[in-house]
């Protein structure tokens, strides 16, 4: 028997977000969606994810879609979108699932949109550094940073395409370029290097990691990542040797994953939880939450150089307040002069990279 009238109008709703036009079937199909839209987005907010397909991407992606303040979640990518968005179109939550593929579609993908995550490019392989990322992945981060001054240039960029001390000035002078450059909206993601110390001096302390805020500040990668041990919450304290051992495996974690996946990545799961950890702060801060605190690579005043990552508070404008670094001992100290000496170089590779 026929499908009705209203069942093929059903099919084809649900058809249109799965395939945008142009992604869609050929003309004759019942199932053209035409200018459909899925009814029953969620109140909430419009999330566009550029590298979806890629290994942060796709549990980037899925963690997204499982965030009830996501009404609608755009995935793009080079390669594979479609899949990945038929894939977790699937789940029962209340964002709606659009696909995007290719360059000609970007525009689409970044109309409208509040928040931008961009874990776009390649990952670190043994013996890469995040550095020897940087010829491909700054190329890539500059195609999508011109997107999303045209499509979309009041949204919150959360970066996460490494190295990430030199894509966020690559960023920004894409934006200046456009003159849509808000240093408000646009925000290194460091919160891994978070994630990793609040596990890992969990571990020295015995207690849950939910319990324990460890800041970090400074960059992220390598001698650039600094924790800040003596301002640990709950308050303690670490022998010379504990505090040596945590910094070195905070600021060594990546190269502890790539290691353990033995060419075959880097960090992926830990990563996408991380962001959509900061990515749900994000959030929180647009809707108008208070008190909304978490540690973010951003254009700053609190050390000589223009971008460094210190606690920020969330806001409706994206970093709406920059926290000084508080206190530091001795080891610290010595730790912050090393950091800013290699994030000064590479802040200004990344300059140097659009300006050239």
């Amino acid at each position: 028997m026929e499908p009705s009238v209203e069942a093929n109008g059903r099919i084809a709703r649900i058809s249109a977000h799965l395939f945008p036009p142009n992604l869609q079937m050929e003309d004759g199909s019942a199932l053209r969606g035409a200018d459909c839209r899925a009814k029953g987005g969620a109140p909430g907010f419009k999330v566009a994810i550029l590298g979806a397909a890629g290994g942060i991407g796709q549990p980037l992606a899925m963690l997204m879609k499982m965030n009830p303040l996501v009404s609608v979640l755009h995935l793009y990518d080079v390669v594979n979108a479609p899949g990945v968005t038929a894939d977790i179109s699937h789940m029962d939550t209340g964002a709606v699932v659009r696909g995007f593929l290719g360059q000609p579609q970007l525009e689409s993908a970044l109309t409208g949109i509040d928040l931008v995550i961009i874990p776009a490019g390649v990952p670190r392989k043994p013996g890469m550094t995040r550095d020897d990322l940087f010829n491909i992945n700054a190329g890539i981060v500059r195609t999508l940073c011109e997107g999303i001054a045209k499509a979309c240039p009041k949204a919150i960029v959360n970066l996460i395409s490494n190295p990430v001390n030199s894509t966020v000035p690559i960023a920004a002078e894409v934006f200046k370029k456009t003159g849509t450059y808000d240093p408000k909206r646009l925000l290194g993601v460091t919160m891994l290097d978070v994630v990793r110390a609040n596990t890992f001096v969990a571990e020295v302390l015995g207690l849950d990691p939910r319990e324990v805020d460890v800041p970090v500040v400074g960059g992220h990668a390598g001698v650039t990542i600094l924790p800040l041990l003596s301002q640990v919450k709950p308050p303690c304290s670490f022998s010379k040797e504990e505090t040596e051992y945590l910094t070195n495996r905070i600021q060594n974690g990546g190269t502890e994953v790539v290691e353990a996946k033995a060419g075959a990545g880097s960090a992926t799961l830990s990563m996408a939880y991380a962001a959509v950890k900061f990515a749900d702060a994000c959030l929180r801060g647009l809707r108008g939450d208070a008190g909304v605190v978490e540690c973010a690579f951003v254009a700053s005043e609190v050390t000589e150089l223009p971008f460094f990552a210190t606690k920020v508070r969330l806001g409706r404008n994206g970093a709406d307040e920059i926290y000084q670094l508080g206190p530091l001992n001795e080891y610290e100290r010595v730790g912050l002069e090393k950091a800013k000496r290699e994030l000064a170089a590479s802040i200004q590779k990344g300059v140097s990279f659009i300006k050239k």
